[in-house]
Formats: structure tokens, sequence, C-alpha cells
């Protein structure tokens, strides 16, 4: 369950800030098809991919995880 909810606040701020998951890949570094498993909830980042997201995004790996 907390699984989802991260997958669904990931693709939420990624819309927030108007990124498509191709711009949040390449700011990111991560896959594309990574990106697409870690909103789909089918698999989930590690720290240091969730502090990478987070800084793509400008935002605390704190407010991911509310």
């Amino acid at each position: 369950m907390e699984n989802m909810q991260l997958a669904r606040r990931i693709r939420a701020f990624r819309k927030l800030k108007g990124f498509t998951q191709q711009n949040l890949a390449d700011q990111s570094g991560i896959s594309l098809a990574m990106l697409g498993m870690f909103e789909r909830g089918t698999r989930k980042p590690t720290d240091k991919q969730l502090a990478v997201i987070a800084e793509a995004l400008e935002i605390t790996i704190a407010e991911l995880h509310r």
C-alpha cells in the first residue's frame, strides 16, 4: 500500500512541475522504463533513486513520503 502512495506522489509532483516522464527521466538520469515502474508502483525506488527524483523535482524526499 505504501508503495502505491509513493507511486502516486511521484506522478503527481511530476505533473505539478509540468514534466513528462521523459523530461524527468532526462533530468534524473533514471531510465524512462524504470521511472514508469516507479509511477505504476510495480517497483520501489532505492533511497538513492528517490533522492535523485526529489532533486530533479526540486522537492524534499519528505514531501514524497507524506
